[in-house]
C-alpha cells in the first residue's frame, strides 16, 4: 500500500513525539531558561539505528525577498543523492535562539569597532527575547577571548560590547595592558582569556585567529545547546594565526548544528601593512588545552582570500554571507539576518540508512519544486553528533 509505513518508522515517529514534548518542556520552561545545559545533548538515537535529522532553512526569491508561505509538499530532500521523506515540518519563529557574536579586533579592523559595537548592541536588543534567547560575545585577534559567556541579560552583553572600546584592542601591547582593570579574569562580564596567560588585547601586529575563534565557539559553547543556533562573524575573513584549519572550524560548526552568518567588513584605507608582523603567538588552548605554540595548520604565507573563506563558512553551515559597503551598512545587514532568523522552516526526517558506529558526514540536498527560489540550508550532518 502506498501510504503504509514500516514498523521501524512507526517506532521512530512515536519516540520522536515523546522526545519532542520533553524537549519543548526544557526549552520553554522559564524556570530553566538559565540552567546549565545537560552534559548529553545528542539528538535521540534509537536502538533500531533511527535518528531524526533536523534542518533549518530559509528560502528567498530572485530579488532576495524572504518566502515564508511554503508547505512541506513544496520541498524535496535528498541525503547522499537518495530521496528522503520529510516527516516533520513547521515554520519556526518562536523556538529559543542561541547566538554567538565573534568580533575581529585585530589591527585590520580597529577603525570599524565603534560601528560594529553600536550595530551589534541594537541587533541584540531587537532579536533577543528575555528569558528565552541567549547570546555570548567573543573577540579575537592573535588570540581568542570570551568577553561574555552565554546569558539572557542584555545589560551584561552591553557591558561586554563596551569593552570593544578599549584602546589596546589590536595594538602591539604586552602582557600588561593599560586598561586600569583590577579584574584580570574579567569576572564582571563573564569573560576569560585563552592563551598568553589570559591577558586582554595583547595581539601582535597582523595576528588574526579567526578559525580558532569559530572552532572554540562551536565546540565549547554551541555543542551543548539545543534549538536554533547561529554564529555571527564580524571580520574581513583573513586568518594568519590559527592552530586549526578552516575545515576543522567548519566541521565543528556542523557537528554543533550551528548556522554561520558572515559579515565581511574591511578597512578600505589601511594605514599599515596588516601582515607586517609575525602574528604567530602561543595560544594556550580553550577548554582544556590541545593548542600548543608554533605555526598553526591554518596559517600560511599565501593567505586565502577572506571573502572566499567567509562564503565557504556560510555556505557549508547553512547561514548567509554579507558585505558591508557604502550602500549596505552593518545595521542593514543585521536587519536581514534578523528577518532570516524569524522566518525559518524546520524540517525533520529519518535517514534511510542506520547511523552506524562511525561519525560519518552525510550530505543533504534540500530544494523546492517552484522555480526561481533559492534555498539556504546546511550542507550535511555528522551521524553521531547532535542534529
Amino acid at each position: 500500500m502506498q501510504n503504509s509505513i514500516t514498523r521501524r518508522e512507526a517506532v521512530a515517529t512515536a519516540v520522536w513525539l515523546v522526545s519532542a514534548r520533553i524537549l519543548d518542556a526544557r526549552q520553554f520552561s522559564p524556570a530553566q531558561a538559565n540552567a546549565p545545559a545537560p552534559s548529553n545533548t545528542s539528538a535521540p538515537t534509537f536502538s533500531t539505528g533511527v535518528k531524526v535529522v533536523n534542518v533549518f532553512a530559509n528560502v528567498r526569491d530572485k530579488q532576495g525577498k524572504i518566502v515564508d508561505d511554503l508547505t512541506k509538499d513544496d520541498f524535496t530532500l535528498e541525503e547522499e543523492g537518495r530521496p528522503q521523506t520529510i516527516r516533520y515540518f513547521s515554520r519556526q519563529t518562536d523556538l529559543p535562539l542561541t547566538l554567538g557574536l565573534l568580533v575581529d579586533t585585530s589591527r585590520s579592523e580597529r577603525r570599524m569597532l565603534g560601528t560594529e559595537r553600536d550595530a551589534s548592541q541594537t541587533f541584540l536588543e531587537q532579536v533577543l527575547r528575555p528569558e528565552k534567547d541567549k547570546a555570548f560575545l567573543i573577540h579575537f585577534d592573535k588570540e581568542v577571548e570570551l568577553l561574555q559567556d552565554l546569558t539572557s541579560s542584555r545589560v551584561q552583553l552591553e557591558k561586554a560590547l563596551d569593552e570593544l572600546n578599549r584602546p589596546q584592542w589590536g595594538q602591539n601591547s604586552g602582557s600588561s595592558d593599560n586598561s586600569g582593570s583590577s579584574d584580570p579574569d574579567n569576572q564582571q562580564s563573564g569573560g576569560r582569556g585563552y592563551g598568553g596567560g589570559g591577558r586582554r588585547g595583547g595581539g601582535l601586529v597582523g595576528g588574526t585567529a579567526l578559525y580558532d575563534a569559530v572552532y572554540l565557539a562551536a565546540h565549547d559553547l554551541m555543542l551543548k545547546q539545543q534549538g536554533r543556533k547561529a554564529l555571527i562573524l564580524l571580520t574581513d575573513g583573513e586568518d594568519n594565526s590559527s592552530k586549526v584549519s578552516i575545515a576543522e572550524a567548519i566541521s565543528n560548526m556542523q557537528r554543533a548544528d550551528t548556522l554561520g552568518y558572515s559579515v565581511r567588513i574591511a578597512d578600505q584605507e589601511p594605514a599599515y601593512n596588516p601582515f607586517s608582523g609575525p602574528g604567530m603567538g602561543r595560544h594556550g588552548g580553550w577548554g582544556g588545552g590541545g593548542y600548543g605554540g608554533g605555526p598553526g595548520r591554518g596559517a600560511s604565507r599565501n593567505l586565502p582570500d577572506g571573502k572566499k573563506v567567509l562564503q565557504q563558512i556560510s555556505k557549508e553551515t547553512g547561514g548567509g554571507y554579507f558585505e558591508v559597503s557604502k550602500k549596505k551598512t552593518v545595521s542593514d545587514i543585521y536587519k536581514e539576518i534578523e528577518e532570516e532568523l524569524r522566518n525559518q522552516y524546520s524540517i525533520g526526517y529519518t535517514s534511510d540508512r542506520a547511523s552506524g558506529e562511525d561519525n560519518q558526514f552525510r550530505t543533504i540536498q534540500l530544494a523546492v519544486r517552484k522555480k526561481g527560489l533559492i534555498v539556504q540550508a546546511r550542507a550535511g550532518y555528522y551521524t553521531n553528533s547532535p542534529s
